[in-house]
């Protein structure tokens, strides 16, 4: 559909680095190429391994030679930066109060690299803003408290939206759902509805001029204008009121969403003037639980509740389902699926519609709590992570 584009959402971007969550594009996708076809049985080379990340679910932005995430120790949260070459922490700087909660502690969100400035978002709501060099802090408060929203469940998520001089949050506050932020100071352009804060991170889109973020709230999925944060569309057929947290897939004029506890998926059109959004198909084929699908040509792959499916994307036919590893998060390269379970699996999967094909798998030590954090794919190298582990693997076909 011509005149509608997915946008870039951070300018910092280079080569094959991946400086925010699921990478360049927010979509799981990495543009690297020359990767390993297979693994040996152990399993691709372990280059290092890190420790003292502490507890949490937070991924990675990977940025100039350096590895950003976030952890908690003790009753507080960090945001750290490692370096690349070897594993060692260059620096680390408290960020938001502990979180605990049965099933996992600590920060679910990932850091975003945008520029000379990093972004952060603890489970509390604790919003700093960083100097990715030191770790010096520059602004930062509590999004919760001064839009007077509410921890969900399962904690804050989400994974800061940076669009231009814009920072996009959802606090869930009433008439503060969605806020936009100015970047450089933190202060507040304009806020929007009064949904309560889900699990999910936005995305942004321009249909026919019309740029808008989309929003995966606790209540819809919303698209609103970006300049002004006027609501354009809710759709509420992918919504459950235990927890929305897959990621917008948004792809030529189309956005895809979906959520698990019986729920499932639904494909989008935006309208090329108006930013409004239709529905194309509704299926209960693709319920994304934890994790989001990635869009491979024209197909999602991704986890429907436990069975990893291979689904068209504008029609929502299923092309095959298979357990694979076991429920966990998928992650796309180089013609592979990266797959990875909650209890420490990771196979390559040739990435087609034709049937599941698994090349190669290996594990790394599973601990006490489900190792929800997916793969993340950055200059040759393969990053894994389990609570306080981090495993650093080096996927570069060799000449």
């Amino acid at each position: 559909m011509k005149g509608i584009l997915i946008l870039v959402a951070c300018g910092s971007a280079l080569g094959a680095d991946w400086p925010q969550w699921r990478g360049i594009h927010r979509d799981g996708i990495s543009p690297e190429t020359g990767l390993l076809k297979s693994w040996p049985a152990a399993g691709p080379k372990l280059v290092w391994k890190a420790t003292g990340l502490g507890e949490g679910f937070s991924s990675f932005a990977v940025v100039k030679g350096r590895l950003y995430t976030q952890g908690q120790r003790g009753n507080q949260e960090y945001v750290m930066a490692y370096d690349v070459s070897n594993g060692k922490k260059t620096w680390e700087t408290a960020a938001g109060g502990s979180f605990r909660e049965r099933r996992g502690h600590g920060p679910r969100g990932t850091p975003t690299v945008d520029a000379d400035r990093l972004y952060a978002l603890s489970a509390d709501g604790t919003l700093v803003s960083l100097d990715p060099a030191t770790g010096k802090q520059m602004w930062g408060y509590n999004i919760v408290e001064r839009y007077r929203g509410e921890v969900p469940n399962w904690g804050i998520s989400e994974s800061p939206l940076i669009d231009k001089e814009k920072l996009i949050v959802t606090p869930g506050g009433r008439n503060a759902a969605v806020v936009a932020l100015n970047k450089s100071d933190g202060k507040p352009i304009w806020k929007s509805q009064s949904d309560g804060a889900a699990y999910s991170s936005p995305m942004v889109v321009e249909s026919g001029g019309v740029r808008q973020y989309v929003v995966f709230t606790a209540d819809a999925a919303i698209g609103v204008n970006a300049s002004t944060g006027e609501l354009l569309w809710r759709y509420d057929k992918v919504s459950n009121r235990t927890a929305n947290i897959a990621t917008p897939i948004i792809h030529d004029g189309h956005i895809f969403l979906s959520s698990d506890y019986g729920t499932g998926g639904g494909l989008l059109r935006l309208a090329s003037s108006t930013g409004k959004a239709n529905e194309v198909w509704f299926s209960r084929e693709m319920k994304n639980h934890y994790s989001s699908s990635v869009l491979v040509g024209k197909h999602l792959y991704g986890f429907s509740s436990q069975i990893l499916t291979a689904m068209d994307f504008l029609t929502g036919q299923v092309a095959w389902r298979d357990r694979s590893v076991g429920k966990g998060s998928v992650t796309y390269a180089d013609g592979r699926l990266y797959v990875y379970s909650e209890q420490g699996k990771a196979a390559l999967v040739e990435a087609t519609p034709e049937a599941y094909k698994q090349v190669s798998s290996f594990s790394i030590p599973a601990g006490e709590f489900n190792t929800w954090t997916p793969p993340v794919i950055a200059n040759g190298k393969l990053y894994l992570r389990e609570q306080d582990n981090l495993y650093c693997f080096d996927i570069q076909a060799k000449p």
